[in-house]
């Protein structure tokens, strides 16, 4: 019986021995592990942008043509120069316009003596036919003369109305407020209302459209992923910021004012027209520009660093620190660039540790020991050994 017991009590102790040696041993080995660099990903609520080209177009555009016939006596504006409604930019020569007026006066005060005669004849008729001295036929013939009369000086009158147009019609004014752009014809020139002469346009640049198209799947895709609660909308109210030809960024955002309800054909897309304050004139209508577009927000976006990724021709992955401390590869499916960092759209999930210290020479299966570090510290350390390293080479 003590022989028995004095064998369990060995064995006991030699497990017991062996169990303190791998925990030793498992000790041993991560702490000779390699420390490597993780964040630990988790929802974040981003904007959802797209960058389309447009083109500035002028908010107003009135071409400015003769009314009348007429030689162009004097240009009253500079080219270029910011004009108000009814601004006279050129003057015609009245001569002929003022005859014509002239001429409708004339014609007017005829038709009505005409009218005094007719009236006067009609009375006297009507005084003479209750007793038969003028026939029921002369009587008559006497009220449609007068009819007529009363009738060729309301003709008379519109006549003189035109005439005093035409004469107004010679100093020609800008129809709108805005830029007069330069003349397209000058002093001696022939113009004429037959054929509408065009004379200069005036164009108002405060403020200004840009035209843009987007892609009719995109637009379907924002759609379905709006109403299916992948994507928070904005209530219509797009934040769209422009950037210039030169890579700067205008400094007053824009509005959109207008979207397209069909697809345009030729190019499947849709057409949209966004408006924008342009005080000092800056930007020139035709220009081409580009546009950022915020048109909603994703609540459950996973973002990594840059440097995390890793391509292929084929997929991309990343390195991930499993329940084992292990390094496990996991392929992933990547959204846009926001910043400096991807948008993960499928393959990790929130609380997951990947490795952002040199991707590119990990191997899977390795014990690693992980170190949490924030996205905004591995940048800062990343300025700091940039600055190092300047300051040295220097």
């Amino acid at each position: 019986m003590s022989l028995f017991r004095s064998v369990s009590i060995s064995l006991f102790l030699l497990l017991f021995l062996a169990a303190c040696s791998k925990t030793e041993e498992a000790a041993v080995d991560q702490a000779g592990a390699p420390e490597v660099e993780v964040v630990q990903v988790q929802y974040t609520e981003i904007p959802t942008e797209v960058e389309l080209p447009g083109r500035v177009e002028a908010f107003r555009i009135a071409e400015v043509r003769a009314r009348v016939t007429g030689i162009v006596a004097k240009r009253l504006y500079q080219e270029g120069q910011v004009v108000k409604a009814g601004t006279i930019l050129f003057a015609l020569n009245p001569e002929q316009l003022q005859a014509s007026k002239l001429e409708a006066e004339a014609e007017l005060a005829r038709t009505e003596a005409n009218l005094v005669n007719a009236n006067d004849k009609l009375q006297r008729y009507q005084a003479l036919v209750s007793d038969q001295s003028v026939s029921q036929r002369d009587f008559r013939a006497a009220q449609a003369e007068a009819q007529l009369a009363k009738a060729e000086v309301a003709a008379a009158h519109a006549k003189l109305n035109r005439a005093k147009l035409d004469v107004g019609y010679a100093n020609v004014a800008a129809p709108i407020d805005g830029v007069a752009r330069r003349a397209l014809v000058t002093e001696g020139a022939l113009v004429g209302k037959d054929e509408a002469t065009h004379m200069t346009t005036v164009e108002q640049v405060n403020p200004v459209y840009v035209n843009f198209a987007q892609s009719s799947s995109e637009v379907f895709a924002l759609r379905k992923a709006l109403r299916d609660g992948q994507l928070k909308g904005s209530d219509g109210k797009f934040k769209i910021e422009l950037i210039l030809p030169d890579g700067t960024a205008y400094p007053s955002a824009g509005k959109l004012s207008f979207s397209d309800v069909s697809v345009n054909q030729t190019t499947d897309s849709v057409v949209m027209r966004a408006i924008f304050e342009n005080p000092q004139q800056e930007l020139m209508p035709g220009a081409y520009v580009r546009l950022k577009i915020r048109q909603a927000t994703n609540p459950k976006a996973i973002l990594i660093p840059r440097d995390a990724l890793l391509r292929d021709q084929f997929s991309a992955r990343v390195w991930v620190v499993n329940a084992q401390q292990a390094l496990e590869s996991r392929e992933v499916q990547t959204g846009s660039l926001s910043g400096k960092q991807w948008v993960i759209e499928q393959g990790l999930q929130p609380g997951e540790k990947v490795v952002i210290t040199n991707a590119a020479t990990q191997v899977a299966g390795t014990k690693v020991r992980p170190k949490v570090v924030g996205v905004n510290d591995k940048d800062a350390s990343k300025s700091d050994t940039t600055e190092k390293t300047t300051k040295a080479a220097s």
